[in-house]
């Protein structure tokens, strides 16, 4: 995502930071009270918050009493609320104007033609002449980019439609416009009065497949079989879209059976409505004898399946293509192939998108299977009455022999009954939209083989037939040791002979997913990051013994933490001994919009992917695979990266460190999500039941990152006493896996501001672990300068750096006056003091978020 040239940096300065400056004088129309006036105050706050931090060494509470007595005239605590709420407002559309500004941009500040690009991989592929060794590669390969409506969007749609519509105006200059958009912005509320449902997660994330992911996968496919038209294959789409709104219900009691079909419903209706503009938009040029009826009898097809629903319109994608093809042999041989490339187009769409959009995936939590199981042995019979006092083994063999047809309306327990109802609801998708509309379950904590046959067996005793069974069953490992339990779990599965059987039925290949989020949470990044290479590796290496071929699909967030950051890089970096055939990972909140919110970054990062994926093992010189003395040497930073971020955890404040320094216990009040914060309802937060997400968004709003980096200098630092620091050096230098590992995690670096909580060095109850957590942010920077010979954080990438650093300054303002907040109610906490503002600082605590994670972009 980056251009290291100095080209991209000179763009970047004159068409984003410059034009920052100049539209910034605009926001004094914004209709606020006493806007002009809130202005002035923040750009004097913002100064005095750089000399206070870096000069005065002063808390937030000093720079902001120092603010308040020396520059207004304020004296009650509503009052001063008052503008502290204003500000907010102010800073959260600066950031939105940043936002636009960077997208409208985007063709400037990127070379969309180089490194990464298709154009270079045609280049490299025809100069090496591995047209045929492309074609091969591009019989099965292929990149699957599922939506996931995990809750790091803190921009609203309405919000983000303004982005859309602003940055446009932005490329062109159209002042009048860019005023217009920005007092609309004004007026349009960030903050949501209630949470939104699945349904409505769905919506949003379906505007992205409507408006962007169409066109930007139209414009790849095209490409591709214009340049390779042999190498590209018609039963290959190369790239498909996944859904989980609507389907993920681990955690999540909001998701039932009616809302899983309603979403697939809209998929396919979604896709119908597309493919329907797109045959409008050809019949104005498919005026042609002999074509123009067959035009129009698709579009009164595509029409009838829109708008009179309950008629059969009989359409397929199978239909579709046909009368596509039929239609550009005439336009061929009839009519000099005139505007044959935008038939090809759509075609090219219907081969990506088929009649159900995306994919829907079902996930659930491992332990709610049993649950059913054994409600369905004490209801129906369909098991035997004692199921839940038998043993691992016994359940397994009982398991695989099971059949019938439960029926779901027979229980009261919800989760069971919805259970049920889903297995079922599957049947129905697969009916309507066909089998590629929902045929994946995804089991979330599975840290057995039993947990796979539960699932198994669950559908047989949902009316399905082995034989018929046409869904995947795709084992999710998240925490450290189901990681390195995941080699012996799926050697279990692979030589059970019924599951193999399933797995022969489903051209023997397996799914398995690995989350990037949660082994973070767990084990730090390194040894996260560490310990799924490593599973995949092994994975790679039993499923090719034993004549599987596995898929691995990586639960990705957006920042370092949550595998995101430089995920092309990763990709190119997997070498030989790790299984290449698909790249299959989650797209998720903030990324969806800062990645793919236009169609041109959306086919930017999507060609990015696709190089990686192609070129790893096509073209060798790319893809360096680990030798044994680089596991060995990888394997021991991870272990010391391990235990340095343990004793972190295991600190006796760890917890209440993080629930009264950061924002982590207002998260679930942002409303930007359908999912509860933690997996459990009790009321206190554990880290165990914590989810991913707020845990890695609450290290960011106090600009610590933690999960970034945290171990990574301790164990470099080790490495250097054992005399290995050269070896390190030299992995640095020559592996990229290695390199992006470290790239990733100067990122996360980047984004850290400790003069924000320094306040805290000396508190008797929290100084202990500020210290703690300083001192390694402070040695992890001093060993990644020595291993890339720089004294900057990410002076590799000089447009990112500018980027960062610019979009930390307008936000300076904002993480100053949450941590004033947060001091004020943890101080009325501490004396037990009983104060009516209390709920006006909460309130302010969380309106802070939303500017901060979103000047981060892949902050949550």
């Amino acid at each position: 995502m980056e251009i290291p040239s100095t080209d991209g940096l000179q763009q970047f300065k004159s068409n984003v930071a410059l034009k920052f400056q100049l539209y910034n004088s605009l926001f004094t129309s914004l209709p606020f009270h006493r806007i002009e006036r809130t202005g002035v105050l923040l750009s004097l706050l913002l100064t005095i918050c750089e000399d206070g931090y870096y000069k005065k060494k002063w808390s937030p509470v000093q720079i902001l009493e120092d603010f308040f007595s020396k520059h207004t005239s304020l004296t009650t605590e509503p009052e001063k609320l008052d503008l502290l709420f204003r500000f907010t407002q102010y800073v959260e559309r600066q950031v939105v104007l940043f936002d636009a500004l960077e997208d409208a941009a985007f063709h400037e500040i990127k070379d969309v033609s180089g490194v990464g690009s298709l154009k270079q991989l045609e280049s490299d592929v025809l100069q090496s002449g591995k047209q045929a060794q492309l074609a091969e590669k591009l019989k099965d390969f292929s990149i699957r980019l599922v939506l996931t409506a995990h809750p790091t969007q803190f921009y609203p749609g309405s919000v983000l439609g303004i982005i859309n519509d602003l940055s446009n105006a932005l490329k062109e200059n159209d002042t009048n416009q860019i005023n217009l958009y920005l007092q609309q912005l004004g007026k349009t509320p960030f903050l949501q009065k209630k949470k939104p449902t699945p349904y409505d997660e769905a919506i949003s994330l379906i505007w992205y497949l409507e408006n962007i992911f169409y066109f930007a996968a139209g414009r790849i496919i095209s490409f591709l079989k214009n340049q390779f038209p042999e190498a590209v294959p018609d039963n290959n789409p190369i790239i498909t879209m996944g859904f989980w709104p609507g389907g993920d219900r681990d955690g999540n009691p909001n998701v039932t059976a009616a809302v899983t079909k309603s979403v697939t419903e809209e998929l396919r209706n979604s896709i119908t409505r597309c493919y329907y503009l797109d045959i409008r938009r050809l019949k104005r040029r498919l005026t042609f004898k002999g074509v123009d009826t067959l035009v129009a009898e698709l579009e009164k097809k595509l029409y009838n399946s829109i708008f009179v629903p309950d008629q059969e319109s009989g359409l397929t994608r199978q239909y579709l293509i046909n009368t596509l093809q039929e239609i550009k042999k005439i336009i061929i041989y009839q009519h000099n192939g005139m505007f044959v490339h935008l038939v090809d187009n759509l075609i090219n769409k219907i081969h990506v998108f088929g009649l159900y959009f995306a994919a829907l995936d079902v996930r659930q939590e491992s332990s709610v299977h049993n649950q059913v199981l054994e409600a369905v042995a004490a209801r129906e019979g369909l098991l035997p009455g004692n199921y839940a006092e038998l043993s691992d083994a016994q359940k397994q063999a009982l398991l695989l022999q099971a059949s019938g047809d439960a029926n779901p309306d027979l229980y009261e327990e919800p989760l069971v009954k919805d259970t049920l109802q889903t297995i079922k609801a599957i049947r129905q998708i697969q009916q309507q939209s066909g089998e590629e509309g929902c045929n994946r379950y995804i089991i979330s904590q599975c840290n057995s083989a039993l947990n796979v046959l539960e699932v198994y067996a669950l559908f047989l005793l949902g009316g399905w037939k082995a034989e018929e069974l046409t869904i995947d069953i795709v084992p999710l490992f998240e925490t450290v040791e189901d990681l390195q339990n995941a080699e012996r779990i799926m050697l279990e599965l692979y030589r059970n002979p019924v599951y193999c059987a399933h797995l022969k039925r489903r051209n023997n290949r397996q799914t398995i997913m690995v989350g990037f989020s949660d082994g973070t949470k767990d084990g730090g990044y390194m040894m996260a990051n560490w310990s799924i290479y490593k599973a995949k590796e092994n994975l790679t290496q039993i499923s090719s013994r034993e004549g599987i071929d596995v898929v691995f699909f990586d639960g990705r967030g957006g920042p370092p933490a949550r595998g995101g950051g430089k995920t092309h890089k990763f990709y190119a970096s997997m070498g030989k001994n790790i299984a290449s055939k698909e790249i299959q990972l989650t797209i998720q909140g903030q990324t969806v919009s800062s990645n793919f919110g236009i169609i041109d970054s959306a086919q930017y990062n999507i060609e990015q992917l696709l190089n990686a994926g192609i070129s790893n093992g096509l073209l060798s010189a790319r893809g360096v695979t680990l030798e044994q003395k680089d596991e060995e040497l990888l394997q021991e930073l991870a272990a010391e990266s391990f235990k340095a971020y343990t004793d972190l955890k295991n600190h006796p404040e760890f917890m209440n460190y993080l629930l009264h320094v950061s924002p982590l216990k207002f998260y679930s009040e942002t409303n930007i999500g359908s999912r509860p914060a933690k997996r459990k309802g009790s009321s206190q937060i554990t880290l165990k039941d914590l989810r991913a997400i707020p845990f890695v968004g609450a290290w960011s709003q106090i600009k610590q990152n933690v999960t970034g980096y945290y171990g990574v200098g301790t164990a470099l630092q080790a490495m250097e006493k054992a005399g290995k620091l050269a070896s390190v050096m030299n992995l640095y230098k020559k592996s990229p896996y290695f390199k992006t590992l470290m790239d990733n995690c100067e990122m996360a670096m980047k984004k850290c501001f400790f003069p924000l909580t320094e306040f805290l060095s000396g508190h008797p109850q929290y100084g202990e672990i500020w210290q703690m957590i300083c001192t390694e942010y402070e040695l992890t920077k001093r060993y990644i300068f020595k291993l890339s010979d720089k004294t900057e954080l990410m002076a590799d990438y000089p447009v990112e750096q500018l980027s960062i650093q610019m979009r930390e300054r307008i936000v300076l303002p904002l993480t100053t006056i949450q941590q004033y907040a947060i001091t004020r109610i943890r101080e009325m906490e501490e004396q037990l003091v009983t104060s009516p503002l209390k709920d006006s600082y909460e309130k302010l605590v969380i309106r802070c978020s939303f500017g901060i994670i979103n000047a981060g972009r892949n902050s949550a």
